[in-house]
């Protein structure tokens, strides 16, 4: 590899790679362990263990001799999630499902137990369902709505679906038994779907992101006119969605598979 035309420092990427290695291994390593995995020699591998230690990215487990990750990470990760502009990190995404789908895209939140859209690209397309950031909608009829409570705390949803639900369409489910089998049937497949549900000419179809810690931040939803999200249209588009929740979430922290 030439170190001068990619810009690629040997000992910076050497020390990353460590760091990374040790970050997968789950549990702390011994300098000949990580020098047998990275390939390199042990002396070598010592002095950059030396080094991460120096500045606290590595401690040392005095008892056993072995190396793990140092606190250091922590008061960093936590510094960058504390300044952390969600919606910035999310736009992009959002924008890429909207231009390749050419539908309207939105984030949306759960906020005192109705759903509020934070952020949406609108579809390029002549004929589009109106919509607008800041809007509050219930959380039983709407696609993310639903995606939202499926993926909340039992405990939250009891909260939620307490009061009697109203039926907005002939499509509306408000009866409780029918209500937790659909969301039995959210959490199992990933992915929510409105059919028209809300609103006569309106279906979407929506999918969960979740933060570092694990716990649901929010969701994402495709939707548009029932003329052009025919159900072969939306099977077409639950992979990307769930793809694309799935890419959010991780770079929001979250590692675990949904």
């Amino acid at each position: 590899m030439n170190k001068k035309k990619t810009g690629i420092i040997q000992s910076v990427d050497r020390a990353l790679t460590i760091v990374e290695t040790m970050y997968n291994a789950k549990e702390e390593l011994g300098v000949t362990e990580l020098a047998d995995i990275i390939g390199l020699h042990k002396s070598t591998t010592f002095g950059l263990l030396s080094t991460l230690e120096n500045r606290g990215f590595v401690t040392q487990n005095k008892d056993t001799g072995k190396y793990g990750l140092g606190l250091k990470f922590l008061e960093i990760g936590t510094e960058i999630l504390e300044n952390m502009d969600v919606r910035q990190i999310i736009k992009p995404y959002l924008r890429d499902l909207s231009e390749k789908y050419q539908e309207t895209v939105h984030f949306a939140v759960e906020d005192d137990n109705m759903v509020v859209y934070i952020d949406k690209i609108e579809s390029p397309r002549a004929l589009v369902i109106k919509s607008s950031i800041g809007k509050r909608n219930p959380m039983h009829c709407t696609g993310v709505g639903k995606c939202l409570l499926s993926f909340m705390s039992e405990e939250k949803q009891n909260e939620i679906l307490k009061e009697p639900l109203e039926k907005y369409t002939d499509n509306t489910i408000v009866d409780p038994k029918n209500l937790n089998e659909e969301i039995d049937k959210i959490r199992k497949n990933g992915y929510s779907i409105d059919n028209e549900e809300i609103e006569i000419g309106l279906r979407c179809i929506a999918a969960p992101i979740f933060d570092y810690k694990g716990e649901l931040l929010g969701g994402i939803s495709i939707s548009g006119p029932s003329t052009r999200m025919t159900d072969e249209r939306i099977v077409e588009l639950i992979e990307p969605l769930k793809s694309t929740a799935s890419k959010i979430s991780k770079s929001l922290g979250h590692y675990k598979h949904i």
